[in-house]
This record gives structure tokens, C-alpha cells and sequence, in this order.
């Protein structure tokens, strides 16, 4: 635990956040703290905050979340992950991954009932990203088309992601920036059944109104 706390220190964060995150020592446990934040409505406008500055405020959006399950995993000895999602006429979603026996899980934040964790049980990132297709949506219409290789954050500064005090668009551009693979065709999207009414409407439930 102390060396989980000192590496937390070295790469910028305070002792209690870094033995916050250091608690968090299972992927599980993880997405139980990101679940439990408050959802970052973004108020004051458009907002990348940093995995402290998630912790001071209490509050995270999906990227924001993905931050701080990526900070969390490198403390416990894991890579820290993430993968981007790109939709078409709709907002990316950003998840922190993980591996257990070979197969992949993801960590996430959504406000939405849909596009939240997966067990490791996707033995592809195509096939844990086609896990979210059919309830990626806008209103009745599907609109997930592509994602990104897995992108490790040690690429990254960690001042630009892990103790940044002002806004970490840098790191979310170099994400978005990042290879993606596209999920089907266009002939393929011109063919997509829109959703149903009973869908459309079991859509709308939020966990933060």
C-alpha cells in the first residue's frame, strides 16, 4: 500500500488522493467509486478535468471517469488503458479497460443506463466495443461507428491527465487523435433498424435527472 502511495505522490497527486486510488485494487472496486461520483452536468461549460481535480470536486463525465480508472489501474500495477469511441452525429464515450484470463472489460462512466460497465469476457476490443452498438443511440437512431486501439496514458505527461489544475484537453485530443477502426459500412449503416418506441423510452431514464 505505501509503495502504491509513494508511486501516487511521484507522479504528482497529494498523499490522500493517492491513497484513495490506491484502495481502489480491483477493476471492480474501481468502477463502484466512478459509479458513486456525482455526474459533472458541465454547468459552467464544456469541462476535461484531471483525476485530482475529479477527486476535489466530486464529480465526473465519462472521459473524467475513464481519467481516474486509468490512474487508479496504474497504481495497482495494471496499464493504464483507455479506449475512445466515436459516434455520428453524437458524443464519443471514453472507457478504461482492463484484462482478466485474456479477455477484455471495461470501465465506465454514463449517466444513461446503457453505455456503463462490461465484464471481461470479450476476447477483441471490436467485440467488447460492439457490446454498446445496439444502445449507443440518438433517440431511436444507432449511431456508434468506430473506435480506438487501446491507448496507454503512459504516453502522456501526467500533468496533462493526473494532476492538472486547469483543463486536460491535450490528453482528450491525443485520445480522440488516436487510431480508430471503423464497426461497419456505410452500406451496413444505411441498413440499421431504427429502435423501437419501448426502447426510445427505456432510454431516457438517468441516473442524474
Amino acid at each position: 500500500m505505501s509503495k502504491r502511495i509513494a508511486l501516487g505522490q511521484k507522479l504528482g497527486l497529494s498523499r490522500s488522493h493517492a491513497a484513495l486510488l490506491a484502495r481502489l485494487q480491483t477493476p471492480e472496486k474501481i468502477q463502484d467509486y466512478v459509479t458513486a461520483l456525482r455526474n459533472n452536468a458541465e454547468l459552467e461549460g464544456d469541462t476535461c478535468l484531471s483525476v485530482s481535480e475529479v477527486l476535489r470536486r466530486q464529480h465526473a463525465h465519462c472521459i473524467e471517469g475513464a481519467f481516474v480508472a486509468a490512474g487508479a489501474l496504474l497504481l495497482n500495477g495494471q496499464a493504464p488503458l483507455l479506449m475512445d469511441m466515436k459516434a455520428e452525429g453524437d458524443d464519443d464515450h471514453v472507457v478504461a479497460l482492463f484484462r482478466h484470463r485474456g479477455c477484455w472489460g471495461a470501465i465506465s462512466k454514463s449517466n444513461h443506463i446503457w453505455l456503463r460497465w462490461r465484464d471481461p469476457i470479450y476476447k477483441s476490443l471490436r467485440e467488447l466495443t460492439m457490446s454498446y452498438f445496439h444502445e449507443y443511440v440518438v433517440q431511436s437512431r444507432k449511431t456508434l461507428r468506430s473506435y480506438s486501439a487501446a491507448f496507454d496514458m503512459r504516453r502522456l505527461d501526467p500533468a496533462l491527465w493526473l494532476n492538472n489544475r486547469g483543463s486536460c484537453w491535450e490528453a482528450a485530443f491525443a485520445l480522440d487523435g488516436s487510431r480508430h477502426y471503423p464497426l461497419i459500412t456505410e452500406a451496413q449503416a444505411r441498413r440499421l433498424r431504427p429502435r423501437e418506441k419501448m426502447e426510445v423510452h427505456a432510454g431516457k431514464l438517468l441516473e442524474y435527472p
